[in-house]
């Protein structure tokens, strides 16, 4: 049985399940099933007769299952014609409700196999819901969406008993539910050897077969017998070896060989084409699945990932520092003291803060003069903004209006982002709706670009973390930087630049890592072992995230920390960690730098 160490010392026992549907098939239990009924539909028919064939793992029988049942009501003469049941063979069997608890007890968690098996288990189910059991949670394979996958062209028809002689079963499909379950079987386990040369090994690769369309590069599915099924970063690489696809996943062969079945985008269509060869990374953590996933796009810049593209160049929102600041675009960030925002993918995303900071504090837009006049601006003549231009403005009263900004980015987000709401108020008032909703989507670029930096300076104030998750995964943060991570053995990166504390991100790709490593840490499974990690006191929220918000604060979490009062909004205090780090065979404990 599956044990969880907890990393304190305590061990978990785990019920065996199928989950992640990560079972090879020689471990998988089957019961192959056939019902006959009083007619097609299980909202006005009922089961007349049960016949069920139980495998052990390996395909070994353990058991079979068959008794008439009355249905309750008349059989009609055609389905006597086609089964040979009778009424006088049913009035004396047990009802459905007294033959379900013994069937589900002989099914138990196999997985349900059918010719058409969505028609038996629709009857099932059927009685399953109404006797108060509800649906059957059982992994279910079709024989005749195998055959259809596997079978193609080899055979006209695909009912049963075309399969059973096709396939050279010794039992004869006769419309009863026994005989019918055994020849089922036989098809199945049949097909099963078939499927075994496709690289079928496993149970999710069994009940995403029928779904696999005939697409001409589907023999390209055989590259993926190798994969591992851990969570990690998958290449496909075309045949000069350059990377055209990065991608990540939680059970890798599940998510790789998922593109050959069924899709039907035309980009996949060239993706299959072009593809030589898959690399695979396996990860410690989830976490470190995305991170690796990110830095891989970045490296190799592959033509097949439309997502996820670093940017060209990336855009910050910088507070000049020359006598009378003013906001101005960059593209390169420098340590020089000054205010910056960002980065954004794009400079209409940097230029939507700018506006919006431009709408809530009349800080100066307008650019020195190269012949010196001192004529005023345009912005300065509409009121808008205070500008030195005309030079009626002393350096005292311009500091003022710039230290309201700094506060408000650095201490109180309220206010640069209650005066556009006020605004926002009036237009929508006014019914000028077009430009409350301009002023809307400033406000929350504004709202979100604060948010994001306040998370990157928690990050990278907080030195070296050592943070854990209940299900073992485990993670080292150092100044905003993934280092390691992991969950049995350790997984050790160095990151993609030199971790030193900056204001803000230095790039795109660093800011990138920042939102999955805050996403992660934002946890009630997250407890940090090592380290400390604080955010202000106020939070920062869009306007949607405002209109969820409660009137009273909601009580603390379990793990300590404050909870703010938008749904789905969580603003960590500080955190820290009285317990003494557990110590892992391959890892040492790790000390918070000082």
């Amino acid at each position: 049985m599956p044990r969880l160490d907890r990393g304190d010392g305590t061990v978990t026992l785990t019920q065996r399940s199928f989950a992640d549907l990560g079972t090879p098939l020689y471990d998988v239990p089957f019961v192959v099933l056939d019902l006959e009924t009083t007619g097609g539909s299980a909202a006005t028919c009922e089961i007349t007769e049960v016949g069920a064939v139980r495998f052990r793992g390996g395909g070994e029988p353990d058991g079979t299952f068959n008794t008439l049942v009355n249905p309750g009501m008349p059989i009609p003469p055609s389905i006597t014609v086609l089964t040979g049941i009778t009424h006088a063979m049913v009035v004396d069997a047990p009802a459905i409700g007294e033959v379900l608890p013994s069937l589900l007890e002989f099914i138990g968690n196999a997985v349900i196999v059918g010719h058409n098996v969505r028609f038996d288990m629709s009857f099932l189910n059927a009685a399953a819901e109404r006797l108060g059991y509800g649906r059957l949670p059982n992994p279910t394979s079709d024989t005749l969406g195998l055959a259809r996958r596997l079978l193609r062209g080899e055979t006209r028809r695909l009912n049963l008993s075309t399969l059973a002689a096709y396939l050279g079963s010794p039992h004869t499909p006769t419309h009863r539910a026994l005989d019918d379950a055994k020849a089922t079987a036989h098809v199945f386990f049949t097909l099963l050897e078939r499927a075994g040369t496709l690289g079928v090994t496993h149970l999710d690769d069994l009940l995403q077969l029928p779904t696999a369309k005939g697409s001409p590069h589907y023999s390209k599915i055989r590259l993926t017998e190798r994969i591992p099924r851990r969570p990690g970063v998958y290449l496909f690489r075309d045949g000069a070896g350059e990377v055209i696809y990065v991608g990540k996943a939680k059970n890798l062969r599940t998510r790789v060989r998922s593109y050959f079945y069924g899709d039907d985008r035309r980009s996949i269509a060239q993706m299959l084409r072009d593809l030589d060869t898959i690399d695979t990374r396996v990860c410690a953590t989830e976490l470190e699945a995305e991170i690796v996933e990110l830095r891989l796009i970045a490296q190799h810049l592959p033509r097949y990932n439309r997502r996820s593209k670093p940017p060209k160049s990336s855009h910050w929102v910088k507070l000049t520092t020359d006598r009378f600041p003013r906001l101005s675009l960059v593209r390169t960030y420098r340590d020089d003291g000054a205010l910056y925002l960002g980065p954004f993918r794009s400079r209409k995303a940097a230029e939507r803060v700018m506006h919006g900071i431009w709408d809530a504090i009349p800080i100066r837009r307008c650019r020195p003069t190269r012949d010196g006049s001192s004529r005023a601006c345009q912005f300065a003549e509409l009121g808008v903004a205070v500008c030195p231009c005309a030079g009626d403005v002393t350096e005292a009263a311009y500091r003022d209006i710039v230290d309201q900004l700094i506060d408000g980015v650095e201490s109180d987000p309220e206010i640069i982002l209650r005066p556009l709401r006020a605004k926002m108020a009036l237009h929508a008032a006014a019914e000028r709706y077009e430009e409350a909703a301009t002023l809307r989507d400033r406000h929350d670029s504004l709202a979100r670009a604060i948010r994001d930096r306040r998370r990157w300076q928690s990050l990278a104030g907080s030195g070296r973390i050592w943070a854990e998750r209940i299900d073992g995964d485990a993670v080292l943060i150092d100044t905003g930087r993934f280092l390691a991570s992991w969950n049995g053995h350790t997984a050790v990166m160095a990151p993609s630049e030199e971790p030193t504390a900056t204001s803000v991100p230095p790039s795109v790709a660093v800011a990138e890592e920042a939102r999955l490593l805050w996403r992660w840490l934002d946890d009630e499974a997250i407890t940090i072992v090592e380290g400390v990690m604080a955010l202000p006191r106020l939070p920062v929220w869009t306007c949607t995230e405002r209109r969820q918000a409660t009137p009273e604060p909601s009580a603390t979490g379990p793990s300590g920390r404050s909870r703010t009062t938008p749904s789905g909004v969580r603003a960590p205090m500080t955190r820290t960690s009285e317990r003494k780090p557990p110590t892992r065979k391959g890892s040492r404990p790790v000390t918070a730098a000082t």
